[in-house]
C-alpha cells in the first residue's frame, strides 16, 4: 500500500514542476532540480516534526480541538487565525530554506527565474511528502477491509483526495513557492537585501492561511479554494515572464 501512496503521490507533484519548468528559457540541471526536490521532502519532515511538537504542548494551536471545542466563537474564530498563519509560515520558512541550502552556492544558479524554478520544485517536494502520508492512512486500511462496497468507499475517498490536492494543496505549494522565489530573486538584484525575501514569506504565509481558512468555511464544495489558486496562479506566470532572460 505504501507503494501505491507513494505513486499517486508523486503523481500531482510532478504534474505542476513540468508544467512549471516550461516557463525556464534556460532549462536546470536534472541533478539540482532532484536535489531541491528532495531538499523538499527532508524540509516537509523537520517542519511537521516542529508542527506536531507545538501542537502537542499547545493544544489551543490543533485545529481539531478549536473546531470542536464548546469556546465562544470570537475566541475560536482569534485562536483559528493564528494557528493558520503559525502552521503557515513554519510551513513556507522551511520551503524556501530547502531551496536556499540546496542550491545557492551552486554555480548553474546563475538567473533571477532559478531562484522561482528551485523554490517552486524545492515546494513541490514538500507537498509530495504530505501527498503521500494523507494517502498512505486510507490505502492501508483497504488491506484490513474485506467488504467489497466498503473498499469502493475508501477507493473513492482516496480518489476524491488524490484530486483535490492535485489542483489545491499541491498547486497551493508550488504557487507559493514561486512566489518566496520572486522576492529571492529580487533579494539578489539588489545585492542580497533579505528584507525582500522575508516579505516573500511573510505574503507566501498569508496567502497559504488564507486558502487554509477558505477551505474551513466552505467544507466539502472546494470552489472558493480552488477559485482562489487559479487566479494567484496568472499572478505568478507573470511573475516568471518578468523575471525571464535576467542575469543575476
Amino acid at each position: 500500500m505504501f507503494l501505491l501512496a507513494l505513486i499517486f503521490g508523486i503523481i500531482p507533484g510532478l504534474f505542476w514542476l513540468y508544467f512549471y519548468l516550461q516557463e525556464d528559457t534556460n532549462p536546470e540541471p536534472k541533478r539540482l532540480i532532484f536535489k531541491a526536490f528532495l531538499f523538499g521532502i527532508i524540509g516537509a519532515c523537520v517542519a511537521l516534526g516542529i508542527q506536531l511538537l507545538i501542537v502537542n504542548n499547545f493544544p489551543n494551536l490543533s485545529l481539531d480541538s478549536l473546531l470542536f471545542n464548546n469556546q465562544s466563537q470570537i475566541i475560536d474564530i482569534g485562536w483559528i487565525v493564528i494557528t493558520l498563519l503559525l502552521m503557515a509560515f513554519i510551513e513556507e520558512i522551511f520551503k524556501f530554506g530547502s531551496a536556499f541550502f540546496s542550491v545557492h552556492k551552486n554555480k548553474d544558479f546563475d538567473e533571477p527565474i532559478d531562484a522561482m524554478i528551485y523554490s517552486l520544485t524545492a515546494s513541490i517536494g514538500f507537498a509530495t511528502l504530505e501527498n503521500i502520508g494523507v494517502l498512505l492512512d486510507p490505502l492501508e486500511k483497504l488491506s484490513t477491509i474485506q467488504n467489497t462496497s466498503m473498499q469502493g468507499a475508501v477507493i473513492t475517498n482516496a480518489l476524491s483526495m488524490l484530486s483535490f490536492r492535485f489542483v489545491g494543496a499541491t498547486l497551493l505549494h508550488a504557487l507559493m513557492g514561486a512566489i518566496i522565489g520572486y522576492f529571492w530573486a529580487k533579494s539578489i538584484r539588489e545585492f542580497g537585501k533579505k528584507s525582500l525575501i522575508f516579505k516573500g514569506i511573510i505574503y507566501a504565509t498569508l496567502l497559504h492561511a488564507i486558502f487554509n481558512y477558505l477551505i474551513l468555511i466552505y467544507g466539502g464544495t472546494y470552489m472558493e479554494p480552488i477559485l482562489f489558486l487559479l487566479v494567484l496562479g496568472f499572478f505568478v506566470l507573470n511573475d516568471f515572464d518578468k523575471l525571464k532572460n535576467k542575469k543575476i
